[in-house]
């Protein structure tokens, strides 16, 4: 048994496309507050974080829309996360756009700092989110988390992340969709980069439990960031940034299994939903479905679907 406090980040900021400011309401209408009581686990919800006062900010690419805004998501997160940690809780941040993981990951990551443990980050995305504010060409800051995580140079506007992962610390699983830059730049890191064409080839499961073997054997925090492009849109309709060729329902819930058997992850993003793209809530209950696994829920355990 843990204890979850749920953080609502109603974030619209990290890109164009209005609605994910819904996300949060949504993963409540679908029930996640009661998935993760049923399963034994406490559950304490802090609603949404609200915008600080916003500090001027600037950047040297024209591209960049709404830098003060996700500077101040990003200050207000990493202090909540931090702060569910100190109370030796589970952060399940509700989001949002996965600018939100510019915060959460950074707070995550002083709290371990502070604690003397490394922190890993698993990445479970369509996306590598290795732009940053200078390499951007869409001027959206949702592609930028994981290389201000990795400590690339061009956050100048941006608190100094407190603790840099280290590159063989990263996972990046499930990416297929990456922009010419963002490859360039990742063949300087040794990340790990397990795109779909990994998964076909060595299956699901090995390269995962390689990756938590390293974060066992360090005695890790993990954090892992949730997408939903991180799903084939067949099932998961609402996001978007939508790319086929996704990790299926089965896939889905047996990483999400692997995940909770390890017991390892200590915070976690649920990113990118957009209920007003949604088919019926689908995607919301899914991914309230993928909580459930990632606390505990077997395979046996799930309902028959109405739908």
């Amino acid at each position: 048994m843990s204890n979850t406090i749920l953080i609502g980040a109603p974030i619209d900021d990290g890109q164009r496309r209005a609605g994910c400011v819904m996300g949060p309401t949504a993963y409540r209408v679908a029930g996640i507050a009661a998935a993760i009581k049923d399963l034994g686990h406490g559950v304490t919800d802090w609603g949404d974080v609200a915008l600080p006062d916003l500090a001027d900010a600037a950047c040297p690419n024209p591209a960049v829309h709404s830098l003060p805004e996700v500077l101040g998501w990003t200050q207000v997160l990493a202090d909540k996360v931090d702060d569910a940690l100190s109370q030796d809780a589970l952060p399940i941040i509700l989001g949002g756009d996965h600018s939100l993981a510019l915060g959460s990951v950074a707070g995550a990551a002083a709290y371990a700092h502070r604690n003397g443990r490394p922190l890993f980050l698993l990445w479970l995305d369509a996306h590598s989110d290795f732009h940053t504010p200078m390499t951007t060409t869409s001027g959206n800051l949702h592609g930028t988390p994981v290389a201000y995580i990795a400590g690339r140079d061009g956050f100048d506007a941006f608190p100094a992340f407190p603790a840099v992962i280290p590159a063989e610390r990263i996972c990046l699983y499930g990416i297929r969709s990456v922009d010419p830059a963002e490859h360039a730049a990742l063949l300087k890191h040794d990340i790990a980069i397990n795109d779909m064409r990994v998964l076909d080839e060595r299956g699901i499961v090995a390269p995962l439990r390689e990756f938590l073997d390293q974060v066992r054997a360090a005695d890790g925090m993990l954090h892992v960031s949730l997408d939903v492009d991180f799903l084939d849109p067949a099932i998961a309709p609402a996001v978007g940034t939508t790319v086929p060729g996704g990790i299926t329902f089965r896939e889905a819930h047996l990483v999400m299994e692997l995940l909770h058997e390890s017991n390892l992850v200590t915070s976690l993003d649920l990113v990118e939903l957009n209920p007003f793209l949604d088919e019926r809530g689908r995607t919301a209950k899914l991914m309230v479905e993928l909580v459930g696994s990632l606390m505990g829920r077997k395979v046996f355990d799930r309902p028959t679907r109405s739908y």
